[in-house]
């Protein structure tokens, strides 16, 4: 018998879990099921909870598998509000590879770009008038734990918005925060 896989691509709100059920906290937080009630899908990866944007859900353990593992090297694409101004220079690390506390990390693409048009985030990101801010396009092919919040801090420019864009051809454009859409494969 032929089954055909499902493939969620969700944009996953700033304070949601990327999980379906909160085991930690004694007040509930916000998870996947206030969003999705489709049965035996599970996330393919994680996206932090102060983190936005695309985050894949699939039926299909392989397909979960290809997605997740690190073997894989899927690239997935960040826009990043970092605090300050970098100059070209200040991503040339990136471009190289730089050591964290859990080892280097693999080269990256990293490029300067305009703020993009996103969503508002609810709360907005706090705002210093003194301290300007910039965004940074990033592509990885890894996806440790907070790596590229560490990658921007490692360079000194801390990220202060972080929001996934795209893993592998899968992008969230034209999803608004909440949003879903299916894909069979």
């Amino acid at each position: 018998m032929f089954c055909m896989s499902k493939l969620i691509l969700f944009n996953k709100p700033f304070a949601v879990l990327s999980q379906f059920t909160d085991t930690r906290s004694p007040s509930p937080r916000a998870t996947l099921s206030d969003h999705i009630d489709i049965p035996g899908v599970y996330p393919a990866g994680r996206l932090d909870r102060d983190s936005e944007g695309l985050l894949l859900l699939t039926d299909d353990g392989r397909l979960q598998a290809r997605l997740s593992n690190p073997r894989h090297k899927v690239e997935k694409t960040y826009l990043v509000q970092v605090e300050g101004t970098p100059e070209q220079a200040d991503l040339a690390p990136l471009r190289r590879g730089i050591t964290l506390k859990d080892g280097p990390t693999r080269p990256a693409r990293a490029r300067l770009i305009a703020p993009p048009a996103l969503w508002p985030r609810t709360p907005p990101i706090r705002v210093r008038k003194s301290v300007p801010d910039s965004w940074i396009e990033l592509t990885i092919s890894e996806g440790r734990n907070r790596q590229v919040r560490r990658m921007t801090a490692a360079i000194g420019f801390p990220t202060l918005r972080l929001v996934r864009w795209r893993i592998g051809k899968y992008s969230v454009e034209g999803l608004a925060p909440g949003q879903w859409r299916m894909l069979t494969l």
